[in-house]
């Protein structure tokens, strides 16, 4: 199919964003996902062949670095360059990554094939977003179900990532994770050019001059060097805490600040991320929620292995209701949204985070059968859904279409935040290894998180269903 019957199809006004365009942006969002969650049960196999040292965290962690970076900086070069371009981009560097993972020969060049792998996938969900915005406002199209299958491809597709990665490294070793991106970054780019037409989405020719004036080059560089310095401190608060770190991040958010209120075109404009309180609202709980994600999502295989005595992948298909569980809840969610409205939506998946806290601080390893372990795992799996589909519709109801992309890759960035957040919550509740107690502890935490999450939902005067912001 070529886009100019793509573009005839298109031109019944009204309904939903079809899905060949909905699934073709959504097919390239599953990369990141599955990048981040794999590499937990490959990590044994890694430090096997390179050796056990300080260079096997930066394998994690460089890619959750590089992404956090890179995502709002992609949303930006999308909406001025055209977010169709971009994103291929983005694929065709997760090719040269991967490839250059596959020949690695030393902890450092698959560091740097991870970092690589890291900058591409942060190019698909902001660019993905964009394109499905643009798409909806040419052809006054709803574009609530495609959000829902990008969420759906992305978040349930995390969840899923250990089962997957277990299986994948049980049969044909760590280098799996690493090919397994070729063909699906290869489908991607075959759907998005076949189904996604240049026309839909916008960005003009710009001058490299141009292109650097737009982009905020030394913004976006003050922006690298303040999420950069934050992730590292939290990195590092599990092993030596890097405290001259956060006079650097101090000194840099000032910076920052003062910059973007004086430049033409902020790479972030922070005068209105001030005056979109809606926005910084959402921020604020995604961080929360995803901190509280993470402490799940890291701490519960740990804590099979550790203390149920479990392997690699017997505690990733234990985990596998959170991810079933994670992909139905998205849809269910999204009828609720339809339905009920964006606070309804968030209220279940915040109350599904106070209840699977507070399941996580009673349940005992040496006692709990294994069809408890996976009715709380089940439980566990419904906030992922509910809670990122009404975060992520808020985010692109109080947002216009040139501003959508960059404003899910900072939605990106607060989420791997999150992530690093929770490796530091980690560390403190339960330490190195994850005991009942430590799991306890961290269920409390869970729970508390869940409390003031809900609170906000049900007091916030922030959240409101409104319609998209114009462009």
């Amino acid at each position: 199919m070529n886009v100019t019957v793509v573009d005839a199809g298109a031109a019944q006004t009204g309904g939903s964003v079809p899905f060949r365009v909905s699934g073709s942006v959504a097919s390239g969002s599953v990369l990141q996902a599955l990048n981040s969650s794999m590499i937990a049960v490959a990590i044994v196999g890694i430090a096997a062949q390179f050796g056990s040292s300080s260079g096997i965290t930066w394998v994690i962690s460089g890619l959750y670095m590089a992404t956090a970076v890179c995502a709002p900086i992609a949303g930006k070069l999308g909406a001025l360059l055209g977010a169709r371009r971009v994103y291929l981009g983005g694929l065709a560097l997760v090719v040269v990554g991967s490839v250059v993972g596959l020949l690695a020969p030393t902890i450092g060049w698959l560091i740097f094939a991870r970092v690589l792998v890291g900058i591409g996938t942060a190019t698909q969900y902001p660019n993905a977003m964009t394109m499905i915005r643009d798409y909806a406002e040419r052809y006054a199209a709803e574009p609530r179900s495609a959000i829902t299958i990008l969420a759906a491809c992305s978040q349930a597709v995390l969840a899923l990532g250990p089962t997957l990665g277990g299986l994948l490294v049980g049969a044909f070793g760590w280098h799996s994770i690493m090919w397994f991106n070729l063909p699906i970054a290869a489908l991607s780019a075959i759907a998005v050019t076949n189904f996604v037409g240049g026309g839909f989405v916008r960005g003009v020719a710009v001058s490299g001059r141009q292109l650097l004036h737009s982009l905020d080059v030394i913004g976006a560089l003050l922006s690298v060097v303040l999420i950069a310095s934050m992730m590292l401190f939290l990195l590092s608060v599990t092993t030596v805490p890097l405290w001259w770190l956060i006079p650097v991040w101090l000194v840099t958010l000032a910076a920052f600040i003062e910059w973007e209120r004086r430049a033409e075109e902020p790479f972030v404009d922070v005068r209105a991320l001030a005056r979109n309180r809606a926005l910084s609202a959402t921020l604020a709980r995604v961080l929360f929620t995803y901190t509280a994600f993470y402490c799940i999502f890291f701490g519960v295989p740990q804590w099979l292995q550790y203390s149920r005595g479990m392997g690699a992948t017997e505690a990733g298909l234990t985990m596998l209701p959170v991810a079933g569980v994670g992909f139905a809840s998205t849809f269910l969610a999204s009828r609720i949204y339809a339905r009920h409205g964006v606070r309804t939506t968030l209220a279940v998946g915040t109350c599904a985070i106070l209840v699977g806290g507070l399941l996580l601080a009673s349940v005992e390893s040496s006692t709990a059968p294994v069809i408890v372990l996976l009715l709380v795992a089940v439980v566990l799996g419904v906030p992922n859904g509910f809670n990122n589909i009404g975060n992520q519709n808020l985010v692109n109801s109080v947002t216009s279409v040139e501003d959508v992309g960059t404003a899910i890759g900072t939605y990106r960035t607060v989420q791997y935040v999150g992530a690093n957040l929770a490796a530091a919550v980690l560390a403190t509740t339960s330490g190195h290894v994850i005991g009942d107690d430590g799991l306890h502890r961290t269920g409390w935490f869970i729970a508390v998180v869940g409390t003031i999450l809900l609170a906000g939902v049900l007091t916030s005067r922030n959240i409101s269903d409104r319609q998209p912001a114009d462009a």
